[in-house]
């Protein structure tokens, strides 16, 4: 991979991290208390609380990207970026800029989740 594309790839990721990161505040911020006295009867309370849950939910799983980020910038660093952590064999430029945090290629990427998927 050529110098260029790791600088586009770590700018897009470097970028990602910031929205993850302002997304958290906000939750932190605006969406993760209620006043039970504002809401007139327990289906709002209800109600409340689901919405709160996802909230929470969504969260956690820009935490695990927020992780899958981090990473992937430390392969940029490293000198690592873009390799398949299975097969050793280059990622395509197409699959890095559909999901820029990937670790695998799609072959070794198809293998597992057909492994995945007979343990269901």
């Amino acid at each position: 991979m050529n110098k260029r594309d790791l600088k586009r790839f770590k700018d897009l990721l470097s970028q990602q991290r910031v929205e993850v990161l302002r997304n958290a505040r906000k939750t932190r911020d605006e969406e993760a208390t209620f006043d039970t006295d504002d809401l007139p009867d327990e289906f709002d309370l209800a109600s409340s609380e689901y919405a709160q849950s996802l909230t929470f939910r969504l969260r956690d799983r820009e935490k695990f990207l927020l992780s899958k980020i981090d990473k992937a910038l430390k392969k940029i660093e490293a000198g690592e970026f873009g390799v398949c952590e299975e097969c050793g064999e280059e990622i395509s430029l197409k699959r890095l800029e559909a999901r820029p945090v990937t670790t695998l290629c799609i072959r070794c990427k198809e293998e597992q989740e057909k492994v995945e998927k007979s343990y269901n």
